[in-house]
């Protein structure tokens, strides 16, 4: 796999993460995006193998046993997100790939491939706005909602164990720091 080619977005829910990663997409063509394989439900915009490989956690917990996957988490019972190894390595070899994945995810890519993966957190301007966001979306019921809220804290205070953060507080600024940052690491 060649060097240097592996760049990690992570971020707690509701940062900009996904909107940023869309972003570098459109503006770094030959990017590729690691897909994220998961058990929850697909929502209705979602297709299988683009957004997410959706799994059963039969299939998810298969996976894990035969050692497929970079990193996962259950997140809640029986709802596991991971990324698929294949999907970084066979992507890799055609060029940068991204990942769009939780923090602890992020640092145990971190601690495979080690400097030939940069982690770029995004963090929220503030956690009333990164809540507002999250209550914006519409798509968590209350309990969800609070379950993802609950796991911010534990999530900012890794963002120094990143290779860098980026505050995306406006989102034109925040795509132009994480291109920036990009560009740099890939040309180094």
């Amino acid at each position: 796999m060649p060097d240097r080619n592996i760049v990690v977005l992570t971020a707690p829910s509701g940062a900009g993460k996904t909107t940023i990663a869309h972003r570098v997409l459109e503006a770094m063509p030959d990017m590729q995006f690691s897909v994220s394989a998961t058990t929850r439900a697909a929502r209705p915009d979602e297709t299988d193998g683009v957004d997410y490989h959706f799994l059963s956690p039969e299939e998810f917990r298969a996976r894990i046993d035969a050692g497929d996957l970079l990193e996962y988490e259950e997140v809640y019972p029986d709802q596991f997100y991971g990324t698929l190894r294949s999907e970084v390595e066979d992507r890799a070899e055609d060029g940068p790939v991204l990942l769009d994945i939780d923090v602890k995810g992020a640092l145990n890519v971190k601690r495979i491939f080690g400097d030939d993966a940069l982690i770029l957190f995004v963090a929220p301007p503030s956690l009333d706005e990164l809540q507002r966001r999250l209550e914006g979306r519409g798509t968590e019921d209350r309990e969800s909602l609070q379950d993802r809220l609950d796991r911010v804290e534990q999530e900012m205070d890794r963002a120094d164990d990143c290779d860098a953060v980026v505050v995306n507080d406006d989102l034109d600024p925040a795509v132009e720091e994480t291109l920036t940052r990009i560009r740099q690491f890939l040309s180094s």
